[in-house]
C-alpha cells in the first residue's frame, strides 16, 4: 500500500514545547520549501498524468497477477514485485505532495480539499493492489524459500521477510479491500478533523490572538507571570474544545480496537511493534527500565530545577522555563546552519555534504506563518525525489537542536533511498537513530566550544531537559496511550476520565516537585501522535537510549565506527535492529542495554549536582 506518511519525527513536534521570545527572525530571513520537485502545482498536468498512469498500471497489474502469483517462477515474482513498487512509488509521490501542501497551510480550504481529493484518489487506485501482498503471504513457506534461490528474487528477501510478519494478522481480500476503501472516511478523516481544528484554534493572551504553537512557546518565556497566563489561557482554549478532542480520541481508539480484534493482535501496541519489527518484550523492557529510573532522572532533576528557580513547587508552566541565569542568545539562521553543518561535517564529510544539499536547495521550510504545522518533521517523499524538512525557527538554541535532529532524518532518508521505495523505510525504533545522533554531535560540538563554566552548565541543563522530554516524557505518553486504549475497551471515556489518567501519568513521571493546576488536565489533547500514529512515541525513548549507547561506543574509539554507522543508515529497512547494532557490540534485547543509555542522562544530572 502507498505510504501516505505524515512523519512526526522529532521531539520538537508538540512533544517538547519549543522556546521563543519577542526577538523572532524575520520571515524573509528564513527558508521556505519549494515542492515543485514533486509537482509544479496542484493542477499540473504532471500530477494528473501520474495518477492516470498509476490507475492504468494498477488495473493492468491486477488483471495479469491476481490469483496467479503461485504460478510464477522466481524471476517472474521478482518482476512483479518491481512493477508493484513502481506503481506504489508513483502513488506515494502524489500523496507526499498533497500531505506536504496540507502541512504547509491547513487553514486554506482549497488545500484541504486538494489533500482529501488526492487521498481519496490514491486510496481508490491502490485498492486494486490489495490482493498482491495478501497473495504473497499465502505462498507456502517452503515454496517461497525455493523461489528465493533465484538471484532476482533474492534482492527482495527483506521485503518478503517483513511482509511475513503480518501473515497471521491479515484478513481475506474482500475484507481488506473494504477496510482500505473506508479508511478515507474513517481514521484519516478524524485525523484531518484534528489537524484542521488545532490549526484554527486561537489562544487569547495579553490582548493578542495567538496560534496554539505561538502560545505554547510562551511556556518557555523568562517571565513567570507570562508563562502562567499562557498556561491558563492554553488550558482554557483546549477546555472549550475538549469534548471534540475526546470524541476524536474515543472514536479512533474504538476504531483501532475493532481492527486489532479482527487481526488478532494481543494488545493495543502490538500492531505498532510488528510494524517496527521489534518484539513486545523489548518494548516492555524499555518502558520498565525508564519507569524504574523516574526517581534518579526526572524526579531528581526537577527537584534541582525548583531550587534553581527559588520555588517550593513547580507548576506545569515551569517545566520548560529558562534557568534564572540563562542568557539564551538569539541565534540567526545562518549561525544555526554553520553549527549544524560543522557538526555533521566534522563527524563525516559525506554526511556533511548531504546535509549541505538541504540548505543549498529549497528543501527546508523554517518560516513562521499561520496555518502551518506547529512542530517539525522530515518527510522522505519517494526515492526518485528527495526528503523535505518542516520546522518553525524561533532563533533559540533549542531550534538549532531541532534543525540538527531533522537533518539527521533527512540524511538517513537520502542514504536509505538507495534501497528503493519498498525497502527504504526504516522501522520507527531505528528511524530516530540518525536524528538523535545528529543532535548529540551538534550538542557536543557546541559544548566543547564553550569556555564559560556557567554557560556550559546551562547548556548541560538544557540537554538534560531535552533528554527527559525525549525519554521520560515519551514513555509517560506511551503509558497514557496504553491506559486510554485499555479502558476504551470497556466503554467510552469521558473527558474528565481522560484528564485524570493524564494527571496520574504526569504526576508519576515528573515527580513530587510538581503541582498540577486543573487546566493541565486537558493538555493531552494537543499531542498529534496520539491521533496520527498511535503508540509511536516510545520510538523516541528507544532512539535516545540507543544513541546514548551508540555514542558511547563512538567516544571509546570503536574501530571503523564512522563507516559502520553510514552503512547502518544506508541499510534502510533491509535489516532488523539486532543485525544493525551487532557491528557495534550492542544488543537491544539485553536488559542492560537500556540501563547503559539511561546512565548517560543520569551522569549529566550528576554533573549538574556537583556544579
Amino acid at each position: 500500500m502507498p505510504r501516505v506518511v505524515r512523519s512526526a519525527t522529532g521531539p520538537s513536534w508538540s512533544l517538547s514545547e519549543p522556546v521563543t521570545d519577542s526577538r523572532l527572525p524575520e520571515p524573509s530571513d528564513l527558508p521556505k520549501w519549494d515542492l515543485s520537485d514533486l509537482y509544479p502545482d496542484p493542477d499540473s498536468i504532471e500530477l494528473r498524468h501520474d495518477l492516470d498512469e498509476a490507475e492504468r498500471a494498477a488495473e493492468s497489474f491486477a488483471t495479469r497477477h491476481a490469483g496467479h502469483l503461485a504460478a510464477l517462477d522466481g524471476a517472474g515474482l521478482a518482476a512483479a514485485i518491481a512493477e508493484f513498487e513502481r506503481i506504489d512509488e508513483r502513488l506515494g509521490r502524489a500523496a507526499s505532495y498533497a500531505g506536504l501542501m496540507f502541512s504547509g497551510d491547513s487553514d486554506d480550504p482549497a488545500i484541504g480539499r486538494f489533500y482529501q481529493s488526492i487521498n481519496e484518489r490514491v486510496t481508490q487506485i491502490s485498492t486494486r493492489l490489495v490482493f498482491f501482498t495478501l497473495e504473497l503471504n499465502q505462498l507456502d513457506d517452503d515454496a517461497l524459500e525455493r523461489l528465493q534461490g533465484d538471484p532476482d528474487l533474492a534482492r527482495w528477501a527483506p521485503f518478503l521477510r517483513d511482509l511475513r510478519v503480518f501473515r497471521p494478522h491479515q484478513l481475506s481480500e474482500e475484507v481488506e479491500r473494504v477496510l482500505h476503501e473506508k479508511s478515507v472516511t474513517g481514521a484519516s478523516a478524524w485525523s484531518r478533523l484534528f489537524d484542521e481544528t488545532m490549526a484554527s484554534l486561537r489562544v487569547e493572551l495579553d490582548g493578542k490572538s495567538l496560534t496554539v504553537g505561538d502560545a505554547l512557546n510562551k511556556l518557555s518565556d523568562r517571565d513567570r507571570p507570562t508563562r502562567e497566563r499562557a498556561g491558563r489561557a492554553i488550558g482554557e482554549t483546549f477546555g472549550r474544545n475538549v469534548r471534540l478532542f475526546s470524541l476524536i480520541t474515543n472514536t479512533l481508539a474504538k476504531d483501532k480496537e475493532i481492527g486489532d480484534g479482527l487481526r488478532h493482535y494481543p494488545r493495543p501496541g502490538s500492531a505498532r511493534n510488528r510494524g517496527n519489527m521489534v518484539e513486545d518484550e523489548v518494548v516492555d523492557a524499555l518502558v520498565a527500565a525508564v519507569t524504574a529510573d523516574y526517581g534518579r532522572l526526572s524526579h531528581r532533576y526537577y527537584a534541582m530545577k525548583a531550587g534553581w528557580l527559588g520555588l517550593e513547587k513547580l507548576e506545569h508552566w515551569d517545566r520548560n522555563a529558562p534557568l534564572p541565569s540563562d542568557d539564551d542568545r538569539s541565534v540567526s539562521w545562518d549561525d544555526a546552519r554553520t553549527h549544524v553543518l560543522g557538526a555533521y561535517t566534522g563527524f563525516a564529510p559525506e554526511l556533511g555534504g548531504i546535509a549541505r544539499r538541504f540548505f543549498d536547495r529549497p528543501w527546508i521550510d523554517a518560516t513562521l506563518r499561520p496555518g502551518k504545522s506547529s512542530g517539525a518533521f522530515a518527510h522522505p517523499t519517494v526515492p526518485s525525489a528527495h526528503p523535505y524538512i518542516l520546522m518553525n525557527f524561533h532563533g533559540r538554541t533549542r531550534d538549532v537542536m531541532t534543525l540538527a535532529h531533522e537533518l539527521g532524518h533527512g540524511i538517513h532518508q537520502v542514504l536509505a533511498a538507495e534501497q528503493g521505495y519498498l525497502m527504504s523505510s526504516t522501522p520507527l525504533t531505528l528511524a530516530e537513530t540518525a536524528s538523535v545522533f545528529g543532535e548529540m554531535l551538534t550538542f557536543r560540538a557546541l559544548l566543547d566550544a564553550e569556555t564559560d563554566p556557567a554557560r556550559r552548565r546551562r547548556m548541560l541543563a538544557g540537554k538534560v531537559e531535552d533528554m527527559l522530554n525525549t525519554v521520560v516524557r515519551q514513555v509517560a505518553f506511551y503509558q497514557f496511550e496504553t491506559r486510554i486504549h485499555d479502558e476504551r475497551r470497556t466503554g467510552e471515556l469521558l473527558p474528565e476520565r481522560i484528564g485524570a489518567i493524564w494527571r496520574e501519568v504526569q504526576t508519576e513521571s515528573l515527580g513530587p516537585a510538581f503541582n498540577f493546576s486543573p487546566e493541565y488536565d486537558v493538555f493531552w489533547s494537543y499531542v498529534p501522535h496520539f491521533v496520527h500514529s498511535p503508540f509511536y512515541v516510545y520510538a523516541y525513548a528507544f532512539g535516545d537510549c540507543l544513541v546514548n549507547a551508540l555514542y558511547g561506543v563512538f567516544a571509546e574509539g570503536h574501530p571503523g565506527f564512522r563507516e559502520k554507522y553510514i552503512e547502518m543508515l544506508r541499510a534502510g529497512g533491509t535489516k532488523r535492529h539486532k543485525e544493525l547494532l551487532a557491528p557495534f557490540g550492542l544488543d537491544a534485547s539485553d536488559p542492560a542495554f537500556w540501563r547503559k543509555g539511561l546512565d548517560v542522562i543520569s551522569g549529566f544530572i550528576d554533573e549538574l549536582e556537583q556544579a
